[in-house]
């Protein structure tokens, strides 16, 4: 039998391999994982808040008074492929309603590559502080349909652009090992898992082409 997974393009902290493997609850062995680039979308710090949240240019240029370089209207991360319907219902849980489930197209900037057997313990390992310039899009690899989180209320979203690698330096550690268990937004997900509600079917997220 054939079981149905997903691809999905994680643009802020799970781009972290060891919150994402906090969030789904398992080791992640099944996965695989390259860095990747969704363009013609912007990415934005939350007020008061450690993550980020993404928008279609057109809605994010509105909260800059200057117009965007080529590089601020991409958005790098990492794309995942092989989630399951169990590891896809812990993402919704853990985006909650201040995201939606989009269907959109990203360019892998290198070939995927297995979780297991690769040494992703460098927070920094797929989605380097300082990357090089994006090559022209005719050098790209070719566009893999997937699902990202998109931000759904422009007004929480503040006219700067968010830093992962601030993210890993300040406040990463407090989205996995023993300080994930005192974030509410990580226990709310091993609530839902305990209590057997992370179906596909039971999620909040809404997908949208």
């Amino acid at each position: 039998m054939t079981i149905s997974t997903f691809s999905s393009f994680f643009y802020g902290t799970l781009m972290h391999p060891k919150i994402l493997k906090r969030v789904i609850g398992n080791d992640a062995s099944h996965l695989q994982i390259a860095p990747a680039v969704l363009f013609e979308h912007t990415r934005h710090k939350v007020k008061f808040a450690d993550y980020p949240g993404v928008v279609p240019c057109h809605e994010g240029q509105r909260l800059f008074t200057q117009e965007l370089t080529h590089e601020e209207r991409c958005v790098r991360g990492t794309l995942v492929t092989g989630l399951t319907s169990q590891d896809m219902a812990c993402l919704d849980y853990f985006e909650g309603d201040e995201y939606s489930r989009c269907n959109i197209e990203v360019h892998p900037l290198r070939p995927l590559i297995d979780v297991s057997g690769n040494d992703l313990t460098s927070d920094a390992s797929l989605v380097p502080a300082d990357p090089p310039p994006l090559p022209p899009t005719s050098e790209l690899l070719l566009g893999i349909p997937a699902q990202t989180y998109i931000y759904n209320n422009l007004k929480n979203l503040e006219a700067e652009l968010w830093s992962f690698d601030d993210f890993v330096k300040h406040n990463a550690w407090k989205w996995y090992g023993s300080a994930s268990n005192n974030n509410p937004d990580i226990t709310e997900v091993d609530r839902r898992r305990e209590l057997g509600t992370t179906s596909i079917v039971e999620g909040i997220a809404e997908v949208i082409a």
